[in-house]
């Protein structure tokens, strides 16, 4: 199969959390014999092993439209929203960069998708990967109806990024006067998301979960395991409960402990200690030479069915003893007690935390049994071939 994927960024130097996952996705659709053509919304095009590249043809505006929605963040606790906004979380400055985008950004990708497919005659489906769709409506109407092929959106953020949930505030508002019937299906990391994107106006919906590559995240020895307890991630919003309950309070509770993090804008973290940023390879010796990981979801995410994060793949297929917040249908991925353990409270992870550092084989063999259920259900490849299955109902 070849397919036309349109990826919200290629550039692992650009601040979209997800890019690591859309490199180890399009790696896997090549691994399973897949053809991919990869041109990327912002930022510039990057080559790799496993994919040819295609510029971005709206680079230069595009990374003014990013400067200007960073402005428009800014200045948002200041701002009048339009009427009946409010509820949408779409702001009186998100609406003008929407609108301008329509005029001046959706016209370059569409001439631009149209001589990729003109060029390459036998694409059979087009794929945008987390793209800020509406900027780009009325484009997958045209293209299907001018070279009768299915075009797809998966959106790696659900339920976050729905309305209801006013996305985060670092992010596009994607939905706000979209219309998602142009395309053939929606894809979603969230089962219990599907339903909404259909009252959204999908006509079709499916759910590709999140995953990791065992080979990026393949354990290392660790000289020594001189962090007892870590996470690694950035920002409090949708989770600053969790962080104070499992890393705040822990770590000034459990005396001689060593907590770590590695991430920003995290808020009062007590007696842990900041990690530098040495770059995002850096996560696997992090990761190794900790005791016990810790997997705090965001809410938005915890709170939906089954709605999947890059994070706790990642630490399973690096073999970390995994300790996580309530996460509603976590127990589809990993089982609990066997593979991971949650904790509801800040009492319960001090208690967990205190057992666990002083059963070592305890804490492998939690690791151990992640690594294989990843192993088994939960890599890339298996995404690829997933993602492949569900174009496959359409062509």
């Amino acid at each position: 199969m070849k397919l036309l994927v349109v990826v919200s960024s290629l550039d692992l130097r650009q601040p979209f959390s997800a890019t690591p996952a859309w490199w180890q996705l399009l790696k896997g659709l090549y691994e399973i014999g897949a053809e991919v053509i990869a041109s990327p919304y912002q930022g510039a095009a990057i080559e790799s092993l496993w994919w040819r590249s295609e510029p971005n043809p709206a680079r230069l505006p595009g990374d003014l439209f990013k400067s200007l929605r960073d402005a428009s963040r800014a200045l948002r606790p200041r701002e009048q929203t339009a009427a009946g906004s409010e509820s949408s979380g779409e702001s009186l400055s998100d609406k003008a960069v929407r609108t301008v985008a329509n005029k001046l950004i959706a016209p370059l990708w569409q001439r631009h998708l149209e001589q990729v497919l003109r060029r390459e005659s036998d694409v059979d489906a087009i794929l945008l990967l987390t793209v800020p769709l509406n900027q780009l409506r009325g484009l997958p109407s045209h293209i299907t109806s001018k070279f009768d092929i299915p075009i797809f959106y998966y959106d790696g953020d659900v339920p976050a990024s729905l309305p209801n949930m006013q996305g985060f505030a670092s992010g596009f508002r994607i939905y706000q006067g979209a219309d998602l019937s142009e395309y053939t299906a929606f894809i979603s990391n969230s089962s219990g998301g599907g339903a909404m994107l259909k009252e959204l106006g999908a006509e079709n919906a499916h759910t590709l979960w999140y995953g990791a590559d065992p080979e990026v995240f393949s354990p290392v020895p660790a000289p020594a395991q001189d962090i007892d307890v870590l996470f690694y991630g950035h920002g409090r919003e949708y989770r600053g409960e969790w962080i104070d309950r499992m890393i705040t309070a822990p770590s000034t509770a459990i005396a001689g402990a060593s907590f770590a993090v590695r991430g920003t804008n995290l808020g009062n973290l007590g007696a842990a200690r900041q990690l530098p940023y040495l770059s995002f390879s850096k996560l696997r010796e992090y990761v190794c030479r900790s005791k016990i990981n810790l997997c705090i979801t965001r809410g938005a995410h915890a709170s939906v069915y089954a709605s999947s994060s890059s994070r706790p793949f990642e630490l399973g297929a690096l073999g970390a003893c995994i300790v996580a917040n309530p996460y509603l249908g976590i127990e589809e991925w990993f089982e609990p007690e066997k593979e991971l353990i949650v904790v509801h409270s800040a009492e319960e992870a001090i208690e967990r935390y205190q057992y666990l550092l002083r059963n070592h084989k305890e804490r492998i063999a939690i690791g151990r049994a992640a690594r294989q259920r990843v192993l088994k259900q939960h890599t890339f490849r298996h995404r690829a071939q997933e993602l492949l299955d569900i174009i496959k109902l359409y062509i």
